[in-house]
């Protein structure tokens, strides 16, 4: 059983050599949405999917990293894989979030079935991309 400082020197150690990347493009859209960027020009959702994916897998592999030191070696391809659907998972959960609030708070977020399986698509895509091009550290 591993102590409480191992703990959490694994998870401020992940957060902050990698947190500054999903904050800033959570930032960056929610300046985007309170500018009504994405009403303006909604090809603009396009790029923020991407480098959400990428942001975020790049988050994962992070955090997988540093809990070696916690919990022991895990085989380079079962992190890549792990990071991977960690990141599908998350995409899935953002599609989520942007139907909740139209639903309940009257966002015009999502365009439809289409616009959803786009945003899913580019995601994967910014995580595959990155998963490809990341080397070992």
């Amino acid at each position: 059983m591993t102590s409480g400082p191992q703990w959490s020197d694994w998870i401020f150690a992940s957060l902050r050599e990698t947190a500054w990347g999903p904050l800033s493009i959570f930032v960056a859209y929610l300046l985007g949405l309170a500018f009504d960027l994405f009403k303006l020009f909604p090809p603009l959702d396009i790029p923020f999917h991407f480098l959400g994916g990428v942001v975020i897998t790049y988050f994962y592999r992070s955090v997988i990293r540093h809990s070696q030191k916690v919990i022991g070696e895990i085989p380079f391809p079962v992190q890549v894989l792990f990071a991977f659907t960690c990141t599908g998972t998350t995409t899935i959960l953002w599609e989520f979030y942007e139907n909740l609030f139209d639903f309940f708070i009257g966002t015009h977020m999502v365009r439809g079935l289409q616009d959803t399986i786009m945003d899913l698509f580019l995601g994967l895509f910014g995580a595959l991309v990155f998963s490809l091009f990341y080397k070992r550290r």
